[in-house]
C-alpha cells in the first residue's frame, strides 16, 4: 500500500519537468556533461531503459555506518534522465547511520518500509527539525539542507527514497572535512576542533595532512 503512494509522490515532484519530446533515455557511452547525460536514439531505446530492478535487493550494511545506499539515478536507470525524478534503497544496520549530508540538486522524500528511523534536516537559520519514523511514515527534505536518517529501532530498518532530479548530487559533511587533504590546521581553525580530533577523524575517514 506503501509503495504506489509512494512512486505516486516521486511523480508529483517532477510536475515541474517538461520535456519537448516523450522522453530522453540517457546515453550512457556518452560524457556525463553539466546539462546530465545526453538522449540515446530513440530508435536505440527499449523497455529495459524504462525498468530498474536495482532497489530488490538488499545493500551491503558491513561498513563504517552500517548502512547502504542503492542509487536508481540516471547512471543506474536511464529512463529517469531528464524527468526530474529517481530513487534509491536506504538499508540500516542496527546501529546503521546516513551521515549529515546535502543534496545540492534535489529535494527529497523518504518512507519507512520497515523498522524506525530518526531522521531530520536543518534550515538555513540553524533550526532543526527531527522525528523518530515508523514503517509507512514519509518525511520531506528540502533542497540542498542538511539532513541525516539513522537507525532507531533494535533490529534493521529499510526506506525508499525519491528525489526531484534524475541526478541529486551528494556531499558528506564528514568526508567533506575528514576524507581528503585539507589541512589540518585549516579544519581546526574553523571547527574550533583540536588537533588531536582532528586526527583522530582524519585516520578514521582516510585523509591526510
Amino acid at each position: 500500500m506503501f509503495i504506489p503512494i509512494f512512486f505516486l509522490s516521486s511523480l508529483l515532484l517532477s510536475s515541474s519537468y517538461a520535456l519537448v519530446q516523450d522522453f530522453c533515455v540517457a546515453d550512457l557511452s556518452a560524457p556525463f556533461g553539466p546539462a546530465g547525460y545526453s538522449c540515446k536514439s530513440p530508435a536505440t531505446v527499449t523497455v529495459n531503459d524504462f525498468v530498474f530492478s536495482g532497489l530488490a535487493a538488499s545493500g551491503n550494511t558491513s561498513n563504517l555506518i552500517k548502512a547502504a545506499v542503492t542509487p536508481g539515478f540516471d547512471a543506474q536507470f536511464p529512463g529517469v534522465n531528464g524527468l526530474g525524478i529517481s530513487l534509491a534503497r536506504l538499508d540500516f544496520a542496527i546501529g546503521g547511520v546516513i551521515p549529515m549530508h546535502t543534496h545540492p540538486g534535489a529535494s527529497e522524500v523518504l518512507i519507512v518500509i520497515q523498522g524506525s528511523i530518526t531522521a531530520g534536516f536543518i534550515d538555513s537559520g540553524n533550526k532543526v527539525y527531527f522525528k523518530t519514523l515508523n514503517t509507512g511514515d514519509v518525511m520531506v527534505f528540502p533542497q540542498a539542507l542538511l539532513h541525516f536518517q539513522v537507525n532507531a529501532g533494535k533490529f534493521p530498518a529499510l526506506a525508499f527514497v525519491s528525489f526531484s532530479s534524475a541526478n541529486p548530487g551528494l556531499q558528506i559533511l564528514d568526508f567533506a572535512l575528514f576524507a581528503n587533504d585539507l589541512p589540518s590546521e585549516l579544519i581546526e581553525d574553523t571547527t574550533f576542533l583540536d588537533d588531536a580530533q582532528v586526527k583522530k577523524l582524519k585516520g578514521i575517514l582516510g585523509g591526510t595532512g
